[in-house]
């Protein structure tokens, strides 16, 4: 993206969460009788906890395109999970930013758990900001899974409008009010991110010593399938059934 004088590009990059979004603990769950158990999927890696769904990693057809539109697809046929499934991304691009809609259609014969998000990362520097309200933030163990859930009262910026890496967090926050804004004063950069209400979670990872971090609209806490918790997002759709959801990613010069 370049500002409206043309002097700064920022790269970034956005990948489809499907068919859930953040970590399966060990990669166990049970679902309506069926026992799952899914293997580690992070390449080079020996986290235990398989994560992102397995969108992030596949293969997508091209369904159909032109000079600013894009219809992308992805077709489980069943395996270790075990539904067959079929995922569509539609991707359009504009003058000053970029709309990315994702469908999930349970193509099993049972009812199946369902999350979706979008995983953008972006680049950041000692002044980069994250503006965006939230009632609630998990507070995880060593592996990024939930233990407790922090609340607050109203919805509130968690980093109080400091910069980014001020928070070194790899976690889910909950309830948002309003859309995603990341502030990159040093380049006189915005961006916004409009969601669908669907996606009133937002998973942030800000790693130590690294340029770079994670706000990713979703729509289900980590371990939603094993969480007990009221809440969690996850659903459940039924054979045939489809579930969606909508960004739309826009920058401006500050």
């Amino acid at each position: 993206m370049r500002t409206a004088q043309g002097s700064s590009i920022l790269d970034a990059a956005c990948f489809p969460l499907v068919p859930f979004s953040n970590r399966i603990a060990h990669g166990r769950f049970e679902w309506m009788g069926k026992q799952v158990q899914l293997a580690p999927n992070f390449p080079g890696t020996s986290h235990p906890h398989p994560l992102h769904g397995f969108g992030w990693l596949a293969e997508w057809d091209l369904i159909e395109a032109d000079g600013s539109s894009a219809v992308v697809e992805h077709h489980y046929p069943g395996g270790e999970w075990p539904w067959e499934y079929v995922a569509r991304q539609c991707i359009r691009l504009s003058g000053d930013g970029l709309r990315l809609a994702l469908s999930l259609t349970n193509l099993g014969e049972s009812p199946m758990p369902a999350g979706l998000g979008f995983h953008p990362y972006f680049p950041r520097d000692e002044q980069t900001q994250l503006l965006a309200l939230h009632e609630g933030e998990w507070l995880n163990d060593a592996d990024g899974l939930p233990l407790e859930l922090q609340e607050a009262k109203v919805p509130i910026d968690w980093w109080a409008g400091q910069p980014v890496e001020r928070r070194l967090v790899d976690t889910v926050y909950c309830r948002r009010s309003g859309d995603i804004m990341v502030r990159w004063p040093s380049q006189r950069i915005a961006l916004s991110i409009a969601c669908d209400p669907s996606l009133s979670f937002t998973s942030v990872f800000v790693p130590r010593l690294a340029k770079w971090f994670c706000a990713e609209p979703v729509s289900h806490i980590t371990n939603a399938v094993n969480s007990s918790a009221g809440g969690s997002g996850i659903v459940s759709l039924e054979p045939n059934e489809s579930v969606n959801c909508q960004i739309e990613l826009c920058a401006r010069a500050l």
